[in-house]
């Protein structure tokens, strides 16, 4: 057998699950098919993370790659899970080039934006449709840009935008809004940015690139077209658990289920960070979710 554990995902819960299972003294794979961080990558601050009062989320995640590098018993490659085979005691995760076992395996793929799925989305995908505030803000300085949400990340997506562009527009279904209140209050406040209520994306137009954003107010169904560079698609996370349908237990929205351990439907086998049924999805519970898990991993090897 190749492992002790093999971590798919090098989010926070990746990473930590990593750490926790090399301290537990657990031979240690992390698989990881694009970057380690996952989306804190794509955050432009983080203001809450213990140890760090403010942090770019790119800073983090180098942090996070010392922190792996510093334990050498920790296996990193750059490969992306293709399929899994996770009945028996023995686990194998097979990648495009190499196949590999573990007598456990700790699920932490994260999540990936949700879509509006109107016309013009994928046309203009990378040319004026963007699901990274902090990510490409910067590509629109002094313009004006419109943010689709209501919840915590679309409104940190404004407040950030607010700093850079001419004016902001907030699209958002509802009459009120999901985000903290505190945080809501500071983006009222700004004086570059209006708020379309009860409103819905009906299209997103432009030739080679955005230009314009129609919009439908639910209530009234009147129509009207926002004359934008930019639209940052702010309107929730989608599991990435492709990988396990049909094999782990996921409930109806999607997301891993486990118990109190982080432990799946099928024996050996975990589950941690936002690709899981947890209530709150922030980087200090995934890193919790990761130790968690490496502690399950290690309790159920040792037979306890």
């Amino acid at each position: 057998m190749d492992y002790d554990i093999i971590i798919i995902g090098a989010g926070p819960a990746g990473v930590t699950a990593a750490i926790y299972a090399d301290r537990a003294g657990l031979k240690t794979l992390i698989l990881e098919k694009m970057y380690v961080g996952g989306q804190i990558v794509n955050t432009y601050e983080v203001e809450n993370y213990p140890g760090f009062t403010q942090i770019l989320g790119t800073d983090l995640a180098i942090k996070f790659t010392e922190h792996i590098r510093a334990f050498p018993n920790i296996d990193f490659k750059r490969e992306d899970a293709k399929t899994l085979s996770l009945s028996g005691d023995v686990k194998t995760v097979t990648t495009k080039k190499n196949s590999y076992t573990a007598k456990t395996l700790v699920l932490a793929m994260g999540s990936s934006p949700r879509r509006l799925g109107v016309p013009g989305e994928e046309r203009l995908r990378g040319r004026g449709v963007s699901y990274c505030g902090t990510c490409d803000g910067a590509l629109y300085r002094d313009q004006t840009v419109a943010v689709v949400g209501g919840g915590n990340s679309a409104i940190e997506d404004v407040i950030f935008l607010s700093r850079l562009c001419k004016k902001v527009h907030l699209i958002h279904r509802r009459d009120e809004f999901r985000a903290h209140k505190k945080m809501t209050e500071n983006m009222l406040q700004l004086p570059n940015i209006e708020v379309h209520y009860d409103s819905v994306t009906e299209e997103i137009l432009g030739e080679n690139a955005v230009n314009e954003l129609k919009i439908k107010n639910v209530k009234t169904d009147a129509i009207s077209t926002l004359n934008v560079a930019c639209v940052f698609v702010t309107i929730g996370q989608i599991p990435s658990n492709d990988l396990v349908k049909g094999t782990i237990t996921l409930d109806e929205l999607g997301y891993i289920v486990t118990d109190n351990t982080l432990a799946t439907n099928i024996p050996g086998v975990f589950a941690a960070g936002d690709g899981r049924n947890n209530i709150l999805k922030q980087i200090v519970t995934a890193a919790a979710d990761g130790a968690i898990a490496a502690y399950g991993a290690s309790v159920y090897i040792a037979g306890l």
